[in-house]
């Protein structure tokens, strides 16, 4: 009994953490290089070089990249699961991203939407971006409570 209570368990956190991830493509952030968003690069990632955090994965363009991730998982992350920001704060909405269209704001990375002439990253700015990231970050523990 205790082994299906701990197997059912591990299922379920391991369902649970990913669906709080966009995980379009099977990676994270599409598979681009979250670290190198922080050297104002888009980047996609590499097949040689992929970890897991949170039970989900991320692929890097280089060895370096992979360990400067695992140094600090938190810090490279995307923002809400890597869910379009404008689409969190605006309507509470997981809406896919373009890996192309990013922000880095206060130390964190936070991804957009951005096709058929709609650049979110541009309304994020737009309609002001601390109240949106306010509203984000409400909505996104909402939406994690499953309310």
């Amino acid at each position: 009994m205790k082994k299906l209570v701990f197997v059912f368990l591990f299922i379920s956190s391991f369902v649970f953490s990913q669906k709080n991830f966009n995980l379009k493509k099977g990676f994270v952030a599409q598979g681009y290089d979250v670290v190198e968003y922080f050297n104002n690069n888009a980047a996609k990632g590499s097949k040689k070089f992929i970890t897991t955090f949170e039970e989900v994965q991320f692929k890097f363009t280089s060895e370096k990249n992979v360990k400067i991730f695992k140094s600090n998982p938190l810090k490279y992350t995307p923002q809400y699961g890597g869910y379009c920001a404008y689409a969190i704060g605006k309507t509470g909405e997981k809406v896919s991203i373009n890996p192309k269209t990013f922000e880095i704001r206060d130390g964190k990375l936070y991804l957009f939407y951005n096709t058929w002439g709609t650049n979110t990253l541009k309304l994020w700015i737009e309609e002001g971006a601390k109240e949106l990231q306010e509203k984000a970050d409400q909505n996104w523990e909402r939406l994690q409570k499953g309310k």
